[in-house]
């Protein structure tokens, strides 16, 4: 009688926790579905809101007027670049809307192309950028971007333009970093003290 119950009652406990199991799926499916809405509403809504170009070469420029076709609802700033009769011309070639460029030279290195301009960002609800800028720059534009934009909240796609330069040094993203911290603790960019090391260690 022992073996027969137990043998009877195997059954129905498998049943039962195939049952349980079956229930749990709509559950599980609902909570993926859910994830997956939160995370395409989080893309969209983390989509960077205006463009960065660095200054520094004619190129940026250039590349940055074709990238803003690709997104035609973006304000675009130009950190001390060229001068603004070549920068007009160029995004007017483009066909850029005059009303989306802001061209901005208040900046006087890499360090102060971000301190320049994070806190006008940050009043305009604008959390994250496009920042554009030669690829051989990049590592320091990154290092400088994520303190300072960071220190405001603020973060940033990279989107390094080609060119046939050599990655600039490692010292130089460290030397400038230490400036951007500085800037975070003290609203100090340190210019002077990049100024000296530009001379001296090159």
């Amino acid at each position: 009688m022992r073996s027969r119950t137990a043998f009877n009652s195997s059954p129905r406990r498998s049943i039962r926790h195939k049952g349980k199991k079956l229930r749990l799926w709509p559950a599980i499916l609902a909570g993926l579905t859910v994830l997956m809405g939160y995370d395409q509403i989080r893309g969209w809504l983390d989509r960077p809101q205006a463009i960065l170009v660095l200054g520094g070469s004619p190129d940026r420029e250039v590349f940055a007027a074709d990238f803003a076709l690709d997104h035609p609802d973006l304000p675009i700033w130009v950190s001390s670049g060229s001068n603004p009769e070549y920068a007009d011309a160029v995004f007017a070639d483009a066909g850029i809307d005059p009303q989306r460029i802001h061209l901005d030279y208040e900046a006087i290195d890499t360090v102060t192309n971000f301190t320049t301009l994070v806190d006008q960002f940050k009043a305009q609800g604008i959390d994250n950028i496009y920042l554009v800028t030669s690829d051989f720059h990049m590592r320091r534009a990154r290092v400088i971007g994520t303190i300072v934009l960071g220190s405001r909240g603020i973060d940033f796609e990279p989107i390094a333009i080609p060119s046939d330069r050599p990655p600039e040094s490692i010292d130089k993203a460290i030397r400038d970093g230490a400036r951007a911290v500085l800037w975070v603790t003290t609203g100090q960019t340190g210019s002077e003290i990049g100024e000296f090391f530009s001379q001296h260690f090159r």
